[in-house]
């Protein structure tokens, strides 16, 4: 049986698998594109948007390869995308996924697939809705707010780290760190636990497959984060019975208890506490990464931001309108239909995996006037870069003040800033992480006058 995305009629959309060929052939005149189209290599990870609009032109949904050799459904246009982060037939649970998914997908080897892939962002109601409760107070937007001044605190300590003049490396030496600091206090993680975390683990969420010679070190990252998360929680467990343990305060140990309650499975705890290590601050060092990158390719944005820093409302458009331009989130995780369904006009068998490209939807001229344009004044800016839905990102807010602190204090307090000679001035020398689903750099370094 088939069915249909809410909203929509079969065949009003060109099914991205047709042509004798296997080849989708586009209506609208432009060039064929292969099927299935592959989504890696250094030119790709480089720049994506002209293949994402490309596909656009094409329509909505299209066969796609990644590196592992996993094939999956890619949606990208603005319209397309809202719909199907909204579809409630869409699931996210692992169990729905086939047998030819589950083959080659890059997922996590058992038994850390079983014991740290039941998290939220692998969840469905009504598991999924119990689950996001429990974290939402931590990140609430007034709890973020009241932060401001510490996270600022934090900023200040890694620039007064940096060279005081010349350049730096501004991965090395802030954003690989500075969200891991702020997440740390957030999430009440001891600092001397914080002090022993490993950012190498942080590759987990870059998975490769089962057949790559790189698994095995995968593989042992995700045996020494496994270990520190029994650790993290062996401690919180001790905390909670200390006396005046405020609960409100600290949410791993609310986790613990609530596990201890006999409210969360030992697996279903373990994995809440890895989404929170890994997914709650690496993909903010990618963006802080993809930022810095979008304002030195535009100097005039730059200097009117710096310039501008303390102007009302202009760092948090400014934000806006980066993360719609290019976001670190670059793809959804993997999302299944229980039974055959159609997704706009396309044919999708159950447990074939539907990503939703969240950077070719930020780009669709339909929604935003000029998409390839940087600007800063652009209102409305109904981005999608944190998702939507009911797996909307329950951090965003959290992201944004620590993006609107980060770029803030850098702009402030290294005048001058500008690409290292090394990169020239449109960075095309930089190397992009290889990663599936997120957009950054291991590396940034540049220039600035000097240190304020």
């Amino acid at each position: 049986m088939t069915h249909t995305i809410p909203g929509t009629t079969p065949g009003t959309a060109p099914d991205a698998t047709a042509g004798a060929d296997d080849t989708p052939r586009c209506p609208y005149g432009h060039d064929r594109l292969p099927s299935p189209v592959p989504l890696y290599g250094p030119a790709y990870k480089a720049d994506p948007y002209p293949l994402y609009r490309r596909m656009r032109e094409a329509g909505p949904v299209h066969r796609v390869e990644f590196p592992s050799g996993i094939h999956a459904w890619l949606v990208t246009g603005y319209r397309a995308a809202h719909a199907a982060l909204n579809d409630p037939r869409l699931g996210k649970n692992h169990a729905l996924g086939n047998d030819d998914w589950r083959r080659l997908a890059s997922i996590m080897p058992e038994p850390q697939h079983s014991q740290l892939q039941v998290h939220l962002l692998h969840q469905d109601p009504p598991k999924h809705t119990s689950m996001r409760r429990l974290v939402l107070d931590a990140f609430a937007p007034r709890r973020v707010e009241s932060l401001r001044p510490r996270l600022r605190e934090l900023a200040d300590a890694l620039v007064d780290g940096l060279p005081e003049t010349g350049g730096a490396d501004l991965v090395a030496g802030f954003a690989a760190h500075y969200p891991f600091r702020v997440l740390a206090e957030v999430i009440g993680l001891p600092a001397e636990l914080a002090d022993r975390f490993d950012r190498d683990w942080g590759k987990v969420v870059q998975p490769v497959g089962p057949q790559d010679p790189g698994r095995p070190a995968y593989e042992a990252r995700l045996r020494g984060l496994q270990t520190y998360i029994a650790e993290v929680v062996a401690r919180k467990r001790a905390d909670c019975r200390e006396p005046g343990w405020v609960e409100s305060e600290d949410l791993l140990g609310r986790l613990v208890a609530t596990h201890d309650a006999g409210e969360l499975s030992r697996e279903e705890l373990d994995s809440m506490v890895f989404q929170l290590l890994v997914a709650g601050q690496e993909p903010v060092t990618n963006q802080i990464t993809t930022m810095l990158i979008t304002l030195l390719r535009h100097p005039e944005q730059l200097e009117r931001l710096r310039a501008g820093v303390d102007e009302p409302g202009l760092l948090a458009r400014a934000v806006e309108e980066l993360l719609r331009h290019d976001a670190a989130f670059e793809l959804t995780t993997w999302r299944f239909f229980a039974e055959d369904s159609d997704l706009f006009g396309t044919a999708v068998p159950a447990g074939d995996s539907v990503i939703v490209s969240l950077c070719a939807a930020n780009r669709d001229d339909e929604q935003f006037p000029e998409p390839d344009r940087l600007d800063l004044d652009r209102s409305p800016n109904a981005h999608l870069a944190f998702g939507h839905g009911i797996h909307y990102c329950p951090g965003a807010a959290l992201a944004r003040a620590e993006l609107q602190v980060a770029l803030g204090t850098l702009l402030t307090r290294l005048p001058g800033l500008r690409p290292a000679e090394a990169l020239g001035d449109d960075l095309a020398d930089l190397a992009w992480i290889p990663a599936v689903l997120a957009r950054g750099v291991n590396r940034l370094p540049v220039a600035y006058d000097r240190r304020r």
